[in-house]
């Protein structure tokens, strides 16, 4: 039997327990808990086959009061003796895609974001289209290319026509960008024609994920008109491989920015789901941003009501994206394009002025947030590597 050794101040404590998937030299992938630097083999350590899947969809299929209950005797289980076969290394261990992913949906949240953009590329407008402020402006992705964290990116080819170009020209990515997000994942569904009411949001929405949404500019620029993204997002989308229950935030809660105009009646919220989380971005090891989530406008609850009210059906392992988190300040900014303001404003990566991602250059996005009496809650990281693109 193992006591399992908790760090002090360690951001997986007993507070956070986030869920993944893990594999090791003589097991395939199956459900664990992250306990400090420890993975712990839940069906071990509960003796319950479900665990013992390479997904956790099957797990958050089981819906909310399934998901109190377990985390309860996880927490009981760990603070104890566990036995020796269930506990490995973090360091030993191989993480996976934590869930199959359902659907993708990638929202636009952040007004100091859609404000930035706003001014790039329309310097003589309003920064934000008029129905901003009235719904929660979304478009969607391609849950076949979410990837778990680790996973090298390839940089797409597609069109592109800059500004000087007469007409487009097809090859690699010119302007490769990140966007530093978080991600919710559906634990429990809903039907066809059924919508889901903000007040529904913490039991059908399993955990949280960070996200960075790779984002090809110059394909996107080019494409988007008028029917949104499209091959500019759709090539990858990174997550983290630790799934934060959402039960693990309560401390994190904090109210929305003030919404004017008031929402529409479906979108209010009695107790508004805001979130208290401080992410990093650190480029090719330098860290280079401080996005704060608690600066996002529209709130996830409202979100995935926005996401259904038209009775679209939500499935068992669906994500859905925050999109770029950014604050107030430059060093707030979640996306390269507004750090360096469309490339006009280099910053110094390694010693050198840097505006978008070259061929080799590594991004990792890290985040935590205020949990029970002064803890904190991590969310590990997601990070990916550039490759060049595919010759043709």
């Amino acid at each position: 039997m193992t006591r399992i050794d908790i760090p002090a101040g360690s951001p997986f404590g007993l507070a956070n327990l986030p869920y993944g998937v893990f594999s090791t030299p003589g097991t395939g992938p199956r459900v664990g808990v992250r306990v400090g630097e420890s993975v712990v083999d839940l069906a071990v350590l509960l003796g319950d086959d479900v665990f013992a899947q390479p997904v956790l969809n099957p797990f958050m299929a089981q819906g909310y009061d399934r998901w109190v209950a377990v985390r309860e005797k996880i927490a009981e289980a760990v603070s104890g003796e566990v036995p020796d076969a269930a506990v490995h290394p973090v360091g030993e261990v191989r993480l996976h895609l934590p869930f199959e992913v359902a659907d993708f949906v990638d929202f636009y949240a952040s007004e100091h974001h859609a404000s930035n953009l706003g001014r790039l590329f329309r310097p003589n407008a309003e920064p934000l289209m008029p129905n901003w402020k009235h719904l929660p402006v979304g478009y969607h992705g391609r849950g076949g290319t979410v990837v778990v964290s680790g996973t090298e990116i390839m940089r797409p080819l597609g069109q592109r026509k800059g500004p000087d170009e007469a007409t487009p020209t097809f090859g690699p990515c010119r302007r490769l960008d990140i966007e530093a997000e978080l991600g919710f994942v559906v634990g429990t569904g809903s039907q066809l024609g059924e919508a889901v009411p903000t007040g529904e949001f913490a039991t059908r929405v399993f955990g949280v994920v960070l996200v960075n949404d790779w984002s090809a500019r110059d394909i996107q620029a080019w494409e988007y008109v008028p029917l949104g993204p499209f091959l500019g997002k759709s090539f990858a989308t990174s997550i983290s491989p630790w799934v934060v229950p959402l039960l693990a935030l309560e401390a994190a809660r904090v109210p929305t920015p003030t919404q004017d105009p008031r929402p529409l009646p479906y979108l209010r919220e009695d107790e508004p789901w805001g979130l208290d989380i401080d992410l990093v971005v650190s480029w090719n090891g330098q860290e280079v941003s401080r996005p704060p989530y608690r600066e996002m406008y529209w709130s996830p609850a409202q979100m995935l009501a926005h996401l259904t009210v038209n009775g679209a059906v939500t499935r068992t392992g669906d994500l859905f994206a925050s999109g770029t988190i950014s604050g107030p300040h430059r060093d707030q900014c979640g996306a390269f394009i507004e750090l360096t303001w469309g490339g006009q404003q280099p910053v110094r990566v390694g010693g050198a002025e840097r505006t978008f991602l070259q061929d080799g250059d590594e991004v990792s996005i890290t985040a935590t947030a205020p949990g029970p009496d002064g803890s904190r809650i991590g969310f590990g990281e997601v990070t990916g590597r550039i490759l060049p693109a595919r010759k043709v």
